[in-house]
Order: C-alpha cells, then sequence, then structure tokens
C-alpha cells in the first residue's frame, strides 16, 4: 500500500534514471564518452550564472505549456493546440506592447491579459465545437495550430510592418526584462516571467482545488454522464476548460514576446514549446508541484545539450533522444509499475 502511494513520484523518477542510463548506452555505441558527455551537460547547466539564468528562462514558458496542457487533461480534454495558442498570444502581447504607451503599471498587465484572451479565445474555437457538435478537440486543436501560425505571419508582414519579417521592440513599459537579473547572472536573458509562470502555477492548483468550479471541472473530466447526472453543465464546463488552458498558453506566449525577445517575427515552423508542453505535463503527473520540477529538467536539458559539442564534442542531439526515452519511459509507467510490485512481491517472500 506504501509503495503503490508512491507511484506517482517514483515512476518520474525512474524514467527520467532510465532515460539518462539508454542515452549513456547510446553514447557509448555512437563511439563517444558518457561521464564527458554528461559532465558537459551539467556545466552548460550550473557551471555559470550565464547558463542558470538562461535555464530559468527556458522553463519559463515550459511551466505555462505544462499547465495549459494539464489543466486540459485534468478535465477530460487533450489540447494539442497549446502551441498555435501560445502563438496567438505572443503576437497579441506584442501588438498591445507597440500600440500603446502607457505607465508599466498598467501597460504590462494589459500586454499579459492581451496575450491571455487570445489563447482563450483560440481554445474556445475547439472547445466550443467539441461541445456543440462532439467534433473531438486534438483534430481541431491540430488544425488551429496551422492556422495560428500563417495568421500571425500575414498581420505581421501586412499590419504590424510594411513587409518586414519582424516588428519593432516593444515599448520599455511593457516588456519583462529585468536589469537586475540580467546582471546577476552575467547578461543572460532571464526576467521576471518566472514570478508570473509560478503564480500561473498556483492559481491552477488553487482553482482545480479548492473551488466549487474547479471541482465541476474534475468531475467533467472523470465522467461526463455522471457529472451531468449531478446537475453539472457538461457542454459549458468543456468550453470554459478549454478556454483557460488556452489562457495558460497565451500567456506562455506572451512570456516569449515581452520577456525574451521583445518583438515578434514571422515563423517559418513551429516554435516547439507548445508540444513540449505535451512532455512536460505527462513527466508531471499534470499538477502544478510536478510540472514546475519537469520543465525545470526540460530546460536545463536543452540549455545544457547546448555545451555538449563545445566541451565534450558530443551532439546535442543526443539530448533529444534522452528526453524522447524519459517520454518513453513515463508513457510506459504501467511496465514500471508492474516491475516495482514483482520487487515488493518477492521482497515479501
Amino acid at each position: 500500500m506504501k509503495l503503490a502511494r508512491y507511484f506517482h513520484l517514483l515512476i518520474p523518477l525512474i524514467s527520467v534514471l532510465l532515460g539518462l542510463i539508454c542515452g549513456a548506452v547510446i553514447m557509448l555505441v555512437s563511439g563517444y564518452d558518457p561521464i564527458a558527455g554528461y559532465s558537459a551537460l551539467w556545466s552548460g547547466i550550473f557551471g555559470d550564472p550565464f547558463y542558470i539564468g538562461e535555464t530559468v528562462r527556458q522553463l519559463t514558458p515550459y511551466i505555462l505549456t505544462g499547465l495549459a496542457v494539464a489543466f486540459a487533461f485534468r478535465t477530460g480534454l487533450f489540447n494539442i493546440g497549446v502551441e498555435g495558442q501560445l502563438i496567438v498570444g505572443w503576437l497579441a502581447a506584442v501588438w498591445v506592447g507597440l500600440a500603446l504607451d502607457l505607465p508599466m503599471i498598467i501597460h504590462l498587465p494589459l500586454a499579459i491579459l492581451a496575450a491571455a484572451a487570445a489563447g482563450a479565445a483560440w481554445g474556445f474555437i475547439p472547445g466550443f465545437l467539441k461541445a456543440r457538435f462532439k467534433v473531438h478537440e486534438v483534430i481541431v486543436s491540430i488544425m488551429m495550430n496551422y492556422i495560428a501560425l500563417y495568421v500571425t505571419n500575414y498581420l505581421i508582414q501586412n499590419v504590424l510592418t510594411d513587409s518586414k519579417d519582424q516588428t519593432e521592440l516593444i515599448h520599455p513599459s511593457a516588456s519583462l526584462k529585468s536589469s537586475f537579473l540580467e546582471s546577476i547572472t552575467n547578461d543572460s536573458t532571464m526576467h521576471f516571467g518566472i514570478i508570473i509562470a509560478l503564480i500561473a502555477a498556483v492559481v491552477m492548483w488553487f482553482l482545480l482545488e479548492k473551488t466549487t468550479k474547479g471541482f465541476e471541472l474534475r468531475a467533467v473530466g472523470f465522467n461526463q454522464h455522471a457529472a451531468q447526472y449531478a446537475g453539472m453543465n457538461v457542454n459549458r464546463n468543456i468550453v470554459l476548460s478549454m478556454v483557460i488552458s488556452g489562457a495558460f498558453a497565451g500567456v506562455a506566449g506572451a512570456m516569449e514576446g515581452l520577456g525574451t525577445f521583445d518583438y515578434v517575427s514571422v515563423k517559418s515552423a513551429f516554435t516547439g514549446i507548445g508540444f513540449d508542453g505535451i512532455a512536460v505535463a505527462l513527466l508531471g503527473g499534470n499538477t502544478p508541484v510536478g510540472i514546475i520540477f519537469s520543465a525545470f529538467l526540460f530546460g536545463a536539458l536543452k540549455i545544457g545539450a547546448l555545451n555538449m559539442p563545445m566541451e565534450a564534442n558530443v551532439p546535442n542531439e543526443l539530448v533529444e533522444i534522452v528526453i524522447a526515452l524519459i517520454i518513453f519511459f513515463v508513457a510506459s509507467s504501467y511496465f514500471i509499475r508492474w516491475i516495482l510490485l514483482r520487487f515488493k512481491k518477492e521482497g515479501k517472500s
């Protein structure tokens, strides 16, 4: 019984360990030194304040996209459109950052709220179609990703600029950049967005665990028929869930537009941050605390990997393999659970 209680902690930890071990084996087979490779990875994460700042900057949008995916998961939905919601949130935040010139206490929150509203609107469409016409949210949200990519590219070139591939920099009053955080991390791109991401995690926890509406949303996710029998409006809660999920993703876009870059540019492909959010939510067990730790792991691996070719001559693509293996082992949680139970039974005998 005690072992079963800690499965939700053991399975992600074992998955990460197995992923790292398999990554080491792949390095050996490929002719690389795994000790040197992982040492370079570690150094690329913690070896300098600059790397630490870059890691925090990288994990900031991961927390928010992980929350977006997890919120939908917890309410019985699969929001694979987080990438598109992030892109429209990015555009909306920069648009407000460029169009208005207000005091920071008004301008910055307004830009973030605009991003949340844009992401929420993009999440509303698959939610409404799911609730009203029973169209699967995965299909609609995938298509919405492509619509977001090409519509934002058009607006950047034809509305925000005069046929340019990048907008001007936003007004400083709408920026999340911090000279203090940059100075203590050797001029990294770390910004105040990490505070917003952590607040968002608290908001998700409070909403799902401490409010009546959160109970309704979770109830609909567990069993729609039972929820409807209990008098809950299932369709309204489906739409609301996708709207809230999209809002989290939109704020993730604001972190990029207002913090990391201070502009929005034409994209030839997806950023990948929204899709990585699926892995972050999966590894984090769809809980806010778990997502913070899994976002740190993914952010650290992404930043640390950049140091591997320089220090150990190991291709940084190997980290992508390690991440894929970690996701594979998390998805194979039934097998890991079976092994743990076997060890438990053998220990008793």
